[in-house]
């Protein structure tokens, strides 16, 4: 196919099928280049549209798309949208039946499927591909491909031997996709997957309506209810924590509290996680608090909240997770809590981890960043651009130390007191007992080890004790010292702390404010921020036709249309299927299938 053709024809399936006028970003080039033969490396932020780049080229080229995707839930989710606009489009994963599986592969064989979804786990099985070489294939999407890094988060074994589809399908295309990877993940992913000559295409990582927010960890519950019922209530969101125990007693918490919140993590039964997994998706205001497990993948565009109760271990980690809210373009928030235990807790876990040397080195380097990214006194989006190698302007004017810049003091001396309480009680204790000895707290475990015999030994009065639990987290923040797994959390002297213990270094402290609510310091996001012209009624009656459509099909809300597709309409009120079908997000499957009902609402 000539290459104007080829264009002129993705443009009219990105109008026609999902209902766009125009690309964004590089999709048009990452588009051509797939339709015309090449590889490529995505790296787009989430909701920055990575799906069309795969999905357009699979239409206009000869041949299935075949879209590997390490989800059974988002392979669903994505062929349920797809078959909405018109698309055929079929998944093959552990859910289907053998007789439902025949179908779809005599399906394939046929050439009557666009697009077909499946697990890397199945595709390297002998006989998936058998099949795929009998079929006609037009390119392979490989999505979620920081799975490939074995020093990443979400590492999945199967994604290594991807470089198969090179070996076997050396005429077909291939696209890798991915959210989330820094310079080494990326050159993990062109070394394993054997992407050397696929054209690079980095179109950023700035998620300008996310706004960050960091806070101390006081009373989690107390500050996290505070945020949801000022900022958040009846938005969708989702809560992170460490632990599945803490998932299940948040989530049952946060019920007492009146909010619709279901946990999920692994070890939550298969029907259990799919059934709340369903309801997030479907329903309105639904909170899951979850574990890493659940969100990679997740197309829900109204997601106004991600909330951290413990600190994620990378940026890499806490820039996907975060990345989840606001893929709709609206104002969304990044809110964590974090403290002095959760740095112990996860030196600890890494100290005892099972990986190498260097892997355990690699691992304290990234929670050492995203330690200071939290302790950081300058715009925490510059800082996390930068992790990630993009420029940025120095301040960014939506996250809370630009909103609010803290106020630093200088802890030198202060520092160095606390230095000589690690090192005069032998580096054997954690920081109540540390604090204790400073603050000249005569209790039988200070006076067991004659600590009250110590020269340091109430030389801190002057601080409480809040005050020296702030003054070791931002020591152990910046890799002044370290919690040493061997000896229970025990802090310990790091080298480069030398130069502060001996007086030879001064150093700036930020001075933590006891945060009794957000109110202050946020400004409250509604529920969906709209033009004061906008016909409430009419745009909650939009909105009501939309949820019905939805139950009716078992689909989520958004498949039908987006919020931004409903606004237009209240905005534009359309009077004609012609003029209806010009809205955003309106393809002519679409327009269709749910025209004339929509007409109906606008025009009375």
């Amino acid at each position: 196919m000539p290459e104007s053709v080829a264009a002129t024809t993705a443009l009219k399936i990105l109008k026609d099928t999902f209902g766009y006028d125009s690309f964004r970003g590089p999709q048009q080039d990452i588009i051509d280049v797939l339709i015309n033969g090449g590889d490529a490396l995505v790296l787009m932020p989430t909701g920055g549209g990575k799906s069309l780049c795969y999905q357009i080229p699979a239409l206009v080229r000869q041949g299935c798309g075949v879209v590997i995707s390490p989800l059974i839930a988002l392979m669903q989710n994505q062929v349920e949208a797809l078959r909405l606009n018109g698309v055929r489009a079929e998944f093959l994963n552990s859910t289907l039946d053998a007789r439902r599986v025949a179908e779809i592969e005599a399906d394939l064989l046929a050439g009557e499927i666009d697009l077909l979804y499946i697990a890397p786990e199945r595709l390297n099985q002998p006989r998936t591909l058998a099949l795929l070489q009998d079929a006609d294939i037009g390119l392979f999407a490989i999505d979620e491909a920081h799975c490939v890094s074995q020093w990443g988060h979400d590492f999945r074994p199967d994604y290594i031997q991807l470089n198969i589809l090179h070996e076997v399908f050396p005429d077909v295309p291939r696209v890798a996709l991915t959210a989330t990877a820094d310079a080494r993940t990326q050159a993990e992913i062109v070394s394993k997957l054997e992407l050397g000559d696929a054209r690079q295409f980095i179109a950023g990582f700035d998620r300008p309506n996310i706004r960050y927010r960091i806070a101390l960890k006081q009373t989690p519950k107390s500050q996290l209810l505070s945020f949801l019922q000022t900022e958040h209530e009846n938005h969708a969101g989702i809560v992170y924590c460490l632990s599945r125990k803490k998932t299940e007693q948040t989530a049952e918490w946060l019920g007492q509290k009146g909010f619709k919140a279901l946990p999920y993590h692994a070890g939550l039964d298969s029907d259990v996680r799919a059934k709340h997994q369903s309801r997030f998706l479907k329903e309105e205001g639904v909170i899951i608090v979850a574990t890493i497990a659940f969100g990679m993948g997740i197309d829900k565009p109204d997601v106004r909240f991600v909330v951290h109760l413990d600190l994620p271990k990378t940026l890499e980690a806490y820039y996907q997770e975060t990345g989840r809210a606001g893929r709709d373009g609206e104002p969304a928030d990044a809110w964590m809590v974090y403290g002095l235990q959760d740095v112990a807790k996860l030196g600890q876990m890494m100290d005892k981890s099972e990986g190498s040397e260097e892997f355990k080195q690699l691992e304290r380097l990234k929670l050492n960043a995203m330690l200071g990214f939290c302790e950081i006194t300058t715009c925490r989006r510059h800082a996390l651009l930068t992790y990630f190698d993009e420029d940025s302007p120095a301040t960014c004017g939506n996250c809370d130390t630009c909103l609010n810049p803290p106020e630093t003091w200088d802890g030198s001396l202060s520092v160095q007191k606390a230095l000589s309480a690690v090192y005069r009680t032998g580096q054997r204790f954690g920081v109540n007992h540390l604090t204790d000895v400073l603050r000249g707290v005569e209790n039988d475990r200070v006076i067991q080890f004659d600590h009250h015999q110590l020269g340091v030994f109430g030389i801190g009065k002057e601080i409480v004790s809040e005050e020296w639990k702030s003054v070791y987290r931002q020591l152990l923040a910046r890799g002044f010292l370290r919690a040493d797994a061997d000896k229970f959390g025990a802090i310990v002297l790091e080298e480069k702390c030398r130069g502060l213990l001996r007086g030879e270094e001064t150093i700036q402290l930020r001075r933590d404010i006891i945060d009794k609510s957000s109110k202050s310091t946020a400004k409250k996001l509604t529920k969906t921020p709209l033009p004061d012209d906008i016909d409430v009624t009419l745009w909650e009656a939009l909105r009501e036709t939309r949820r019905t459509l939805a139950e009716e099909q078992g689909v989520p809300p958004y498949v039908i249309f987006h919020d931004k597709t409903l606004q237009a309409m209240a905005e534009d009120m359309p009077s004609t299927l012609d003029a209806f079908s010009r809205l955003p997000g309106v393809g002519e499957r679409k327009r269709d299938k749910y025209g004339e009902t929509f007409l109906k609402i606008i025009n009375g």
